[in-house]
């Protein structure tokens, strides 16, 4: 068994995290970041326990969301203050300013490192519910969308994670066309083609509301609740634009 020092960095703590690439990365990152003021923490080295006691859900959503969050944001070179500031604002709500203080200076370490992207994937879709790898795609859009304008390779990157995670490439789409308008851009939220009959849009529009509804993750708190309510918003605003265009109710 072998003992590894944390931070009290993360107002859920932290479960399945601990182990695997996701933990070697947080213990590098917190290593550098603080001091002696960690608290030591036993794990024998499998993912889902912490001294015995079960998973605790909400650090490792915000743990996998920081790690994914600084591989988008390497991308490009360059990390932009518009990125940290749209993480950071995810945090304060969810943890509260002091935590959200303390998570930034730990991405900030994160990002200096080399992230074994696939093998910190792999990891998480292990653990992390559909719902929950959804939500993190999410995110991720924002972040590279932060700053009003996407560079292709951190679109690139997002795309990667979504594959490693087993986002389906018609899930990949219909996130993206929220962020991104272009002429069939409803069609690709409901991931269906503009071809398709009035019934089958009726049957994706409720397919999507019950795949993106926030109750799915409400587990993880009010922020990501409320940011999985602007998703499910869109998924209704793209059906309530396709049946103007249309003329069906």
């Amino acid at each position: 068994m072998a003992k590894v020092k944390f931070g009290k960095w993360l107002g859920g703590g932290l479960g399945w995290a601990l182990g695997g690439p996701l933990g070697g990365i947080l213990g590098f990152a917190l290593g550098s970041a603080f001091d002696a003021a960690s608290i030591t923490v036993q794990t024998n080295g499998k993912a889902g326990f912490v001294s015995g006691q079960p998973a605790a859900h909400v650090g490792d959503f915000a743990a996998s969301l920081l790690v994914l969050s600084a591989a988008v944001m390497k991308s490009d070179g360059k990390t932009l203050k518009s990125e940290l500031d749209y993480v950071k604002n995810f945090l304060t709500h969810q943890f509260g300013e002091a935590h959200a203080q303390q998570q930034i200076l730990l991405l900030k370490e994160i990002l200096k490192q080399e992230i074994p992207l696939q093998q910190v994937c792999q990891q998480i879709k292990q653990y992390m519910p559909h719902s929950e790898r959804l939500q993190i795609i999410h995110y991720l859009f924002g972040i590279s969308k932060a700053d009003g304008h996407v560079h292709e390779l951190e679109l690139q990157t997002i795309n990667t994670i979504a594959n490693y995670l087993g986002i389906s490439s018609a899930d990949f789409n219909s996130l993206k066309a929220m962020y991104f308008r272009e002429v069939n851009s409803d069609y690709l939220i409901l991931e269906i083609q503009p071809s398709v009959s009035d019934d089958e849009v009726k049957k994706a529009y409720r397919k999507m509301a019950v795949k993106f509804h926030p109750d799915k993750v409400a587990a993880l708190g009010e922020d990501v609740q409320k940011a999985a309510k602007e998703k499910f918003q869109k998924v209704q605003n793209a059906y309530e634009n396709i049946k103007k265009k249309r003329g069906f109710s």
